[in-house]
């Protein structure tokens, strides 16, 4: 059911996603293309705010700091996931698995891993982290003030 909440959720969520997307871009080196990863990223969190915050919005403010980190943290997670499969994709059709599925498998959560660990860096991590507190805090009042 749409709620305010969930509306504040989605929207503050699909712009950490953004933002989060924007401090990784630099990590992906000079000639590289960042491609949809903003808007992939900005998606998903669109998503995860929807979903994740908006529908657990209401249960006092401690508890909305902790669900706004685990709603970064599923955001980061799936767009991690979103993208290192679609790397597995490309990299399938021109053919570097040879005729192995599981190889290919294999080479999503290998991709998600390196990835993961370029996005260790305190701009991606603080944005995550922050805005998670804040997105959580910020659902939580406008869950009490929109009922």
């Amino acid at each position: 059911m749409p709620t305010t909440a969930r509306l504040v959720a989605a929207l503050w969520f699909a712009t950490i996603g953004w933002l989060a997307a924007n401090a990784f871009v630099p990590q992906l080196g000079a000639g590289a293309s960042a491609g949809y990863l903003r808007e992939v990223a900005a998606g998903i969190g669109l998503l995860s705010g929807w979903l994740v915050m908006g529908a657990m919005a209401g249960r006092g403010y401690s508890d909305a700091v902790g669900i706004g980190l685990t709603t970064s943290v599923i955001l980061a997670l799936l767009t991690l996931l979103g993208f290192s499969t679609w790397e597995m994709v490309v990299d399938a059709t021109h053919g570097r698995y040879g005729d192995s599925p599981m190889a290919a498998i294999a080479g999503i959560f290998s991709t998600m891993l390196d990835h993961a660990g370029q996005m260790a860096i305190p701009g991606v991590l603080g944005t995550l982290v922050l805005g998670g507190i804040v997105g959580g805090l910020a659902v939580e009042g406008a869950s009490r003030t929109w009922r």
